[in-house]
């Protein structure tokens, strides 16, 4: 038995039958960390903290006591969530050094639970791409990569689905603005959960643009995910956006029927802009669902042309968040001497943010700027209602909507399109979700001919999250997607 074969469910079985230890299970996943060192997946390693967690869940076991529901799980967290007395860099120079004193409400409930926290996942820096690419600790290798390739994981939690993918975690937090836990899902195999705007607590994870930010989780099966998410959920009376409403046990979700299970697919992602083998996969998927009885009708989606327009605009929330970013209270600060304040903050600023960072504290500025104000930024809020009327339209008739996850399988970093930073089309079908503040769920469905995972995505409506874990769960099962660890080609 390969201990990083396993699934969470999986490991949790054996783990409640005596069968293997956390200790065991956590030091397999250590291993495993050392062994695919080269695609960067972690910035920060905890082995000494998820070694001490592992022992305290088997010495609860060995007493008989009741276990923690995710008693010596090991996670990986993505580096944007504070966690206290750890580095928690965003990937960024500007927080090389930053060590919170406080824990974010989402892995305090993790943590409450019982998993043992291998180290903080690398990412976009600040969360601001989808390469995987900018963060100042390097860049994260997509495990499906063949040797001498390095293929993209996509991001922003790059690292959080790498690790999951080669077993260097059971499962890790990611966060979605604008599809940051499901295109990285997608590209390296494994299933990525964003649930509705305000269904998990924020606090405590680095903000970036207020209104889109959702905590969310990725994890090897649909299963894992549900439960994670369980343990996640929940009003925060810290987190005012954090909605107050009752969790449901999304296990429940699992093994449903899907017949008569209505699903959406947009006839907007019709398009030239698919790759065929991607469509290939969608045209499966629906195969897959209609023979367990689901029944499939075309919808409109007639705003999602201009999605991602409307979101690069609403995105510039964030330069109000990056302003704290200003090396006087925490941080990244530039040596002096420096001529003013004003100097100070110029020259900590330009020498602690990437490019790419940059640039969108730049785009953001000129945004926010009074001038453009009303001609861009509230002009793009009324866009958005309509596209949340277009759903809301949608789901009059469908219970869940179906749609690739992006658009192509993961290219090389070598791309045209990574080159000439010509991808803005890749998120599309992701960030219109965040817009209107849905559930969404990637999950791999097929594989390419050259065997690259193809992920496809399915959007419920606000706080259905059990609907999509039900439509998802029941696709898992009849796709077959073989994704443990030992089949990468990367492994």
């Amino acid at each position: 038995m390969i201990l990083t074969d396993l699934t969470a469910c999986e490991a949790l079985a054996l783990l409640e039958k005596k069968e293997i230890t956390a200790t065991e299970l956590v030091s397999a996943y250590i291993a495993g960390m050392a062994k695919h060192k080269e695609l960067n997946a972690y910035i920060t390693e905890t082995a000494d903290i998820a070694i001490a967690g592992a022992k305290a869940a088997d010495e609860r076991r060995a007493k008989d006591a009741k276990p923690r529901a995710l008693d010596g799980l090991p996670i990986g967290v993505k580096d944007s969530f504070c966690t206290k007395g750890t580095l928690t860099t965003c990937a960024s120079k500007m927080l090389y050094n930053f060590i919170p004193g406080y824990e974010s409400t989402a892995t305090a409930k993790l943590f409450d639970a019982g998993v043992a926290m291998l180290g903080k996942t690398n990412m976009d820096e600040f969360a601001m791409c989808g390469t995987g690419l900018t963060s100042h600790f390097g860049a994260t290798k997509n495990p499906y990569s063949k040797a001498g390739e390095f293929l993209i994981s996509a991001g922003s939690s790059s690292g959080s689905a790498a690790a999951v993918a080669s077993g260097m975690c059971i499962a890790a937090t990611g966060t979605d603005t604008g599809g940051s836990t499901r295109e990285p899902a997608s590209f390296c195999g494994v299933v990525g959960l964003k649930p509705s705007y305000g269904r998990v607590s924020r606090y405590g994870v680095a903000a970036m643009a207020s209104s889109l930010d959702t905590v969310g989780i990725i994890t090897r099966d649909v299963a894992d995910a549900a439960l994670f998410l369980k343990h996640m959920a929940g009003r925060d009376d810290r987190d005012p956006t954090s909605a107050p409403r009752e969790v449901p046990d999304y296990m429940k979700s699992l093994n449903q029927p899907v017949k008569g299970l209505k699903i959406g697919v947009v006839k907007e992602f019709k398009n030239d802009q698919i790759d065929p083998e991607v469509a290939a996969g969608l045209e499966n998927s629906i195969a897959l669902l209609k023979a367990q009885g689901a029944e499939v009708v075309e919808i409109s989606l007639p705003h999602s042309l201009v999605a991602m327009t409307v979101y690069n605009v609403i995105f510039s929330e964030m330069y109000s968040n990056m302003s704290r970013y200003d090396g006087v209270r925490y941080g990244f600060r530039a040596e002096g001497p420096f001529a003013s304040l004003d100097d100070m903050y110029m020259k900590t600023r330009g020498q602690g943010f990437g490019k790419n960072a940059k640039r969108r504290i730049i785009l953001g500025s000129t945004v926010m700027n009074e001038k453009y104000l009303e001609p861009l930024f509230f002009k793009a809020q009324k866009v958005r209602r309509l596209i949340a009327n277009d759903f809301s339209a949608a789901f009059a008739s469908v219970d869940v909507i179906l749609t690739p996850t992006m658009p192509i399988p993961a290219p090389p970093r070598t791309s045209p399109l990574i080159v000439n930073d010509s991808y803005g089309t890749w998120f599309d079908m992701v960030a219109l979700v965040n817009l209107a503040g849905l559930p969404a769920i990637s999950l791999p469905a097929a594989k390419t001919a050259s065997g690259l995972p193809i992920g496809v995505q399915l959007i419920g409506k606000a706080f259905d999250e059990p609907t999509i874990i039900k439509a998802a769960h029941a696709l898992e099962k009849a796709a077959k997607f073989d994704n443990r660890p030992s089949t990468l080609m990367g492994a």
